[in-house]
């Protein structure tokens, strides 16, 4: 087969975190503005790029003064920093569902090595509507990753000690990355 190109449909793709807080239970937050692309030939997984962009200033967690923090530059620095990315460069296929994916994510302007877990979820043709009318059906593929990162790794490091012991923050988050492509046509 030949490669395909692929478009990450920003209704249906989104990012989740997970952090420890106050250290008895975990925060999530979501971030739902995601763009992205991927190339793969079928036959050659190995060869797959996926590049993705992050929209850091959208951050939902439910608690809006919460949402701000996050924003503030002790946390995302969203004024400066208000997009995160990631460039896949290197696959590893465990199963017919299940990869590693290495590459490059920048946080804050900070660029380290992330593997994420990936699995293939399938595909499936859908209709697809521009301007009110039916195009024609489209190809989609689903694809679910993770990923457990240190924040401080990316100058992600404000915290603050409760009664105690303990801190307010933990230092590993776990990331979900929920993703729906499209197939360019």
């Amino acid at each position: 087969m030949a490669t395909t190109r692929w478009f990450f449909e920003p209704g249906h793709t989104g990012a989740e975190f997970r952090a420890r807080h106050m250290m008895v239970t975990h925060v999530r937050g979501a971030l739902k503005n995601v763009q992205g692309s991927l190339e793969a030939d079928p036959d050659a997984p190995e060869t797959a790029r996926v590049e993705a962009t992050v929209d850091a200033t959208q951050v939902y967690t439910g608690q809006p003064q919460r949402d701000e923090h996050l924003r503030s530059a002790d946390f995302f620095d969203a004024e400066h920093h208000p997009t995160w990315t990631f460039t896949g460069t290197q696959v590893r296929q465990l199963s017919p569902t299940d990869f590693l994916l290495t590459g490059d994510l920048t946080v804050r302007g900070v660029t380290r090595p992330v593997t994420f877990d990936v699995t293939y979820l399938g595909q499936w043709d859908t209709p697809w509507w521009e301007d009110g009318r039916d195009l024609g059906p489209r190809r989609r593929a689903g694809f679910c990753a993770t990923a457990r990162i240190n924040r401080h790794d990316f100058g992600v490091s404000w915290n603050d000690t409760v009664d105690r012991g303990g801190v307010v923050v933990g230092d590993m988050i776990d990331v979900t990355v929920d993703v729906e492509a499209v197939r360019e046509s």
